[in-house]
């Protein structure tokens, strides 16, 4: 994991106090906290007594957020209800609101690497790489097979068509949090409404699943863990495998900062991975350019909420730095190519 001692956003005592008392945490004492990660969103520190036991303890962003965003609540609850399925979590130990008023996840230690930079992808052979990223796309396709009433999970969200929701979501999204005016970003959110496809099975969705967001061995790349459950939902699940593509880094780039890790020798190709997952799933190719499409235009409004967060309150910025206007700006330009190259 990438580490950083950073100012700490939490009453450190209270905090101490509230793992101490779960009985799974391990924590004894005063605790020690460092920033871990390269998230830009919640903000994720390892918690470490003074005799080394640790738990990762989870909480939103500083400054002002946007309505809905940042539920680490509602992560624990997701991540505890995968506990006994095949989709590889983390323990939660607990969960919690602060005096003031800041709700805390606290989970275990997962052993590995998150393949957050080009220097934590040099960790792992050729070899283990690919089959990091390969078994990034069979852990999604076990997202996509939870049984949903075996969870209870089948009223985390609502069951109706996933694309005109995730329309009305990051379109308002970028009206909250915007910097600037982005045409070409609104004249893509109006051809996205335009073609929705028709969706035929609704199932848990990641919804920001990529190599960053995964925990694996270093050896082997086996994957530990999946992480970060902030964006997760009930939808069509063709939209966890268009994501995995716009995160996906170019070789004549920009890219988002991290993800220039999968350009390293042994990652499989864009092509390759969406050719796996159509294969393990037997789901047809048929919608993948629309969710390759609405994808990238999604990054980019996260992208943009990251400026955002940012500016207002700069010790957000996560370890690897912050994205730049010119990568989202990127982003819908990729996002537009292919819609005009598909009909979209």
């Amino acid at each position: 994991m990438t580490a950083k001692n950073t100012a700490s956003p939490f009453d450190t005592a209270a905090l101490t106090d509230w793992l101490t008392s779960l009985p799974d945490s391990g924590i004894t004492g005063p605790v020690e906290l460092t920033r871990i990660g390269a998230g830009q969103s919640n903000l994720t520190y390892l918690a470490t007594d003074d005799i080394g036991n640790s738990v990762v303890v989870r909480r939103p962003p500083l400054g002002h957020l946007a309505a809905s965003a940042h539920d680490v609540l509602r992560e624990g609850r997701i991540m505890a209800s995968l506990a006994d399925t095949d989709v590889p979590v983390p323990t939660i130990y607990g969960a919690t609101t602060t005096a003031e008023e800041v709700p805390v996840i606290a989970m275990s230690v997962v052993d590995g690497t998150s393949l957050n930079s080009p220097k934590s992808a040099s960790l792992l052979s050729p070899d283990a790489r690919r089959a990091a990223a390969f078994g990034l796309v069979d852990a999604m396709t076990a997202v996509h097979r939870v049984d949903l009433e075996e969870t209870g999970l089948t009223s985390l969200a609502s069951h109706k068509p996933y694309a005109p929701r995730q329309l009305r979501r990051w379109a308002g999204q970028w009206d909250q949090t915007k910097t600037r005016e982005a045409p070409a970003l609104e004249a893509l959110t109006g051809r996205l409404r335009a073609a929705v496809p028709e969706q035929s099975e609704t199932v848990l969705v990641h919804g920001d699943l990529h190599l960053g967001n995964i925990i694996v061995d270093e050896s082997t790349g086996t994957v530990n863990a999946v992480v970060d459950w902030e964006l997760t939902t009930l939808g069509d699940p063709m939209a966890d495998i268009g994501s995995l593509l716009a995160y996906w880094p170019s070789a004549d780039g920009p890219n988002l900062p991290g993800f220039d890790a999968a350009l390293a020798e042994g990652f499989p190709t864009a092509d390759e991975l969406a050719d796996r997952y159509l294969e393990k799933t037997g789901r047809s190719r048929d919608a993948l350019n629309y969710w390759h499409v609405l994808g990238l235009w999604k990054v980019a409004i996260i992208i943009e909420g990251v400026l955002r967060r940012v500016r207002d309150t700069p010790e957000n910025e996560a370890t690897s730095g912050a994205p730049t206007a010119a990568v989202a700006d990127d982003l819908i330009e990729r996002a537009t190519r292919i819609a005009d190259a598909t009909g979209l």
